[in-house]
């Protein structure tokens, strides 16, 4: 079965599940499109209720939820209480804030005799394509914005996490969305072009590797269909020499080592500068030699095991080949059970400018770390590298800190903090990152016609 939920703790089968068959891709779309035709003509109040529902039940029933993500991919059981929960917050900020966001905008124009307006308008349906390292938050970052602007959307889920994906369903339909408004489909790769070259599909959002972006972007540009893409990322965590020293080394540790190690914006290359170095090494070995990986269940597990065997193998792989490429490699975690999918924290060194390693995205707990001569080459090496998705810099001095924001080229960094993740911040890359922009009203306007209706008083020229 192409579908299948195991348990990367125990390595048990929990549950498997068909792919769709062709007929029945084809009856999704047909379903879809027609609660569209009904959808687009709600009104906002209408909508807000139904995600308001859907969050109410996330937020009374929150274990329930959280444990499918702790069993289908090994998230610590307290991160999938938090990811259950910023689901909800995403829900509710549409409910209140999309009709604000997709009001009509009264354009000025210096046409004499001229009003023009810009009304943004659902299209149609749009393809989800998510990944299985959030599989809550995915759905809900791209579903919360396009059902409130009056789109509806099929979802393929990563194989990984079908019960996830399946209980999303379930829950928008509890919270009283029309069947045929969100419906997950357990889509074969080859239904991918089927879905995206028929008129009723409207764009597909995808979040995943750099090789399935490609590969569906190019698939969209052949049927003419919008695409957004959030692929890969090797955040930048920079720090300087004025840094709160025992404070940045606990968000380095937690912001490599959080869901596992496998986030887009894990903080994966730490840069430090020459004069706290040594010092910083130190405390961030003894830091991550604290972290006690064992049962996601169990609240005394901080870190979780990786989302599947194969995960965990791929990693040691390609950590074997950076060191036969010249890396370093230091193993400075405490030791993991030999149950489950784990892999002990290493860190990664001598990646100099011939080791190709150094532009690698390593999903899991690997880090790399690089010493910088100074406040310049940290910025250099930090835009050294394909991904552009986020990153941080860490100064006591805010007004420094920004300023070397300002110079590393990627979608969001943050100052003293290795990421941020909230219903009311954009969220988005450059580069091999992607491109495209989810959440807050850059995310509900990726698939409305921007439509321009003009009104004009005037004489024809003849």
């Amino acid at each position: 079965m192409a579908y299948a939920s195991v348990n990367p703790y125990t390595g048990e089968t929990l549950k498997t599940f068909p792919n769709a068959t062709e007929q029945e891709v084809k009856q999704a779309i047909d379903a879809a499109y027609e609660t569209f035709l009904q959808w687009r003509e709600t009104s906002f109040a209408e909508r807000a209720a139904i995600l308001n529902k859907a969050a109410s039940i996330l937020r009374h029933e929150t274990d329930k939820y959280a444990k499918y993500l702790t069993v289908e991919m090994g998230k610590l059981f307290s991160e999938a209480k938090l990811e259950t929960i910023l689901s909800a917050e995403i829900l509710e900020y549409y409910a209140k804030n999309a009709e604000k966001l997709l009001a009509p905008e009264k354009l000025p124009t210096d046409a004499q005799g001229v009003e023009a307006e810009l009304y943004h308008e659902p299209q149609g349906v749009l393809l989800a394509i998510e990944p299985w390292n959030f599989p809550f938050y995915q759905i809900a970052r791209i579903l919360a914005p396009q059902l409130s602007a009056g789109n509806t959307v099929l979802l393929k889920h990563a194989s990984n996490v079908p019960q996830s994906a399946n209980v999303f369903e379930q829950l928008m339909l509890e919270a009283g969305l029309p069947k045929g408004g969100f419906k997950n489909l357990y889509l074969a790769h080859e239904h991918t072009s089927l879905v995206l070259n028929d008129p009723r599909v409207c764009g597909v959002a995808l979040t995943g590797s750099e090789a399935a972006g490609a590969i569906v972007a190019a698939e969209a540009g052949k049927a003419l269909k919008k695409a957004t893409l959030e692929l890969g990322g090797a955040d930048a965590f920079v720090v300087l020499e004025d840094a709160d020293l025992q404070k940045t080394v606990d968000w380095a540790v937690m912001g490599r080592h959080w869901n596992g190690g496998q986030v887009c914006v894990s903080s994966k290359r730490l840069i430090v500068v020459d004069a706290i170095y040594d010092k910083f090494l130190e405390l961030y070995k003894a830091g991550v030699a604290k972290l006690k990986a064992g049962d996601p269940m169990d609240p005394e597990t901080t870190l979780a095991p990786l989302s599947s065997q194969k995960a965990a193998d791929d990693l040691k792989k390609q950590i074997e080949e950076a060191k036969a490429a010249g890396a370093e490699v230091e193993v400075i975690g405490a030791a993991v059970p030999e149950q489950g999918a784990f892999v002990q924290p290493v860190l990664m060194t001598n990646l100099h400018e011939n080791n190709e390693a150094r532009h690698w995205e390593f999903f899991g707990p690997v880090t790399q770390l690089y010493r910088a001569k100074d406040e310049a080459d940290a910025i250099r090496i930090a835009n050294d590298t394909p991904f552009g998705l986020g990153g941080s810099v860490f100064t006591k001095d805010h007004a420094r800190g920004v300023n070397v924001a300002k110079q590393i080229y990627t979608g969001m960094v943050y100052i003293n903090h290795p990421t941020m993740v909230k219903a009311d911040l954009p969220f988005g890359g450059v580069k091999h990152s992607g491109f495209g922009r989810e959440l807050i009203g850059l995310g509900i306007k990726e698939f409305v016609n921007h439509k321009l209706i003009g009104v004009a008083d005037i004489d024809a020229p003849f």
